[in-house]
């Protein structure tokens, strides 16, 4: 029998899809010859050529950026639209909400994974795992939900358009490194698809094993990322953060960058007490006893990244008795992108979402990773956050120093590390079967992210007009 699946249900959206956990428990009961069969019928349905469209009609990409806004810090919001105008690429990053939209209105292949939801090259990099060896994976989830597939590997591939343009390296070049990422995905899922469940879990990209693949001009970008990803830990940051003042550690004021937090009074201090406490209870014992070891010595604001900046991040500065220290980073977590288009979270809590998910697709994760929800009590307003080490061998790979070469096996290695992430939450026999033994869907794709690079251009330059005209406040070089 070729097809003994159910048919994929249809949502509050109204796109035909299946659950990512229904995919993976139907392992256990389906074959994967099943199951591939059943990827097939679904490209009879969803044919790959479809993947090279996009939308005719959009939302104006500037209006849903302003309604982002809306929950944002007003006084960093113009620091985020300063950033993403310096270019079409820094834009795209910042930009994760438009995509969403967009994806929502083009044809779907109705297989569900854990996405990243927002998976472009740039969001892809090292940091030490558990043992403490370098690893590559994903490492971003600030969106992370179930939805279908194509879904990451659109938003990855369009980004090696829109960064190889802003390289200035042609469009053969560009195609070519989209090309790179979907033929990595597709080469990897389809060995994954005969992987044992318990040997993909524990499968992971260590950085030694890459550099040992890699020709001489991927290895000297890995050589330089790799070097300041091991410097990079708690010492180093209490070192650039820092200073000593009357004997005890304090963050360095640096507005509107870092900002230390006034001296609260009792009634924030207790709020904070049970907001940590929270925290800790997300954690398994073992690293609870760790955490107990140290005390909150200093607590500050920081601004990170493009299309986070305007959310709640702090860095909290721990040290023990003898003054060894650890730099935490608790991180705003608000609704994904990708509600609106799927489905809402499974969770109470948006900081849950994000921890949940990255625990779902990271092959090795930060061990001090965990969730709290955040209660004024002046006010009874909450938000949820998301815990984690600030630096912890953590590296990116340098996207505007890369050549066409470079990008082209970089973006082969993100394929490959999102399509383990894909696999190990969904069902890589089905999307094995879906994509076929050809290079129809990369082509497919890469049509596509040539056209979401001319639409992204236009974007760019109607986000600098509404700069222009006072629509929107920026502050550049920020």
């Amino acid at each position: 029998m070729t097809n003994q699946l159910p048919a994929p249900v249809t949502p509050r959206t109204g796109r035909s899809h299946e659950s990512a956990g229904d995919a993976v428990r139907r392992s256990a009961t389906t074959t994967a010859s099943d199951r591939r069969s059943f990827g097939v019928e679904r490209r009879r349905d969803v044919p790959l050529d479809e993947h090279a469209r996009v939308p005719t009609e959009r939302g104006d990409p500037v209006a849903i950026l302003a309604g982002q806004d809306t929950n944002r810090l007003a006084s960093l919001v113009p620091i985020r639209h300063g950033r993403m105008s310096a270019s079409a690429f820094t834009f795209y990053r910042g930009a994760a909400a438009v995509m969403a939209d967009d994806l929502s209105t083009v044809p779907s292949s109705g297989l569900w994974v854990q996405l990243c939801g927002d998976a472009h090259l740039s969001n892809f990099g090292v940091f030490n795992g558990p043992d403490r060896r370098l690893v590559f994976d994903v490492n971003d989830f600030d969106e992370t939900l179930p939805g279908p597939f194509e879904w990451d590997v659109k938003r990855l591939a369009a980004s090696m358009v829109v960064a190889a343009r802003a390289n200035e390296l042609g469009e053969s070049k560009a195609r070519r490194a989209a090309l790179a990422a979907v033929a990595g995905y597709r080469d990897a899922i389809a060995k994954l698809a005969v992987v044992d469940p318990l040997e993909l879990y524990y499968f992971r990209l260590e950085v030694d094993e890459i550099i040992a693949r890699l020709r001489s001009e991927g290895r000297k970008h890995a050589d330089k990322l790799i070097g300041k990803a091991r410097k990079k830990n708690s010492l180093r940051a209490v070192s650039k953060l820092t200073n000593e003042v009357d004997g005890r550690l304090r963050f360095v004021d640096d507005p509107p960058l870092v900002e230390r937090l006034p001296d609260l009074d009792d009634d924030e201090r207790d709020d904070i007490r049970s907001f940590f406490e929270q925290y800790l209870a997300t954690l398994p014992l073992s690293r609870r006893r760790v955490l107990e070891r140290y005390r909150t010595v200093d607590v500050a604001r920081k601004v990170v990244g493009v299309g986070s900046v305007g959310t709640r991040c702090l860095i909290l500065l721990c040290t023990t008795a003898d003054g060894d220290p650890l730099v935490l980073q608790f991180k705003e977590a608000t609704a994904s992108v990708l509600e609106p288009a799927l489905e809402p979270s499974a969770f109470d809590t948006a900081g849950e979402r994000v921890v949940q998910g990255q625990r779902l697709m990271q092959a090795a994760g930060d061990v001090f990773l965990g969730w709290s929800r955040f209660t004024y009590t002046s006010t009874g307003q909450t938000a949820d956050f998301y815990f984690r080490q600030l630096w912890d061998g953590k590296g990116s790979w340098p996207i505007e120093e890369l050549g066409g070469k470079a990008l082209r096996i970089y973006g082969d290695l993100c394929g490959r590390t999102l399509a383990v992430a894909h696999a190990r939450t969904g069902d890589a026999a089905a999307i094995t079967g879906y994509l076929g033994d050809d290079a129809t869907f990369d082509e497919a794709v890469a049509d596509f992210s040539e056209r979401y690079a001319d639409l992204t251009d236009d974007d760019h330059r109607r986000h600098l007009a509404a700069i222009d005209d006072g629509t929107i406040d920026a502050v550049r070089d920020i």
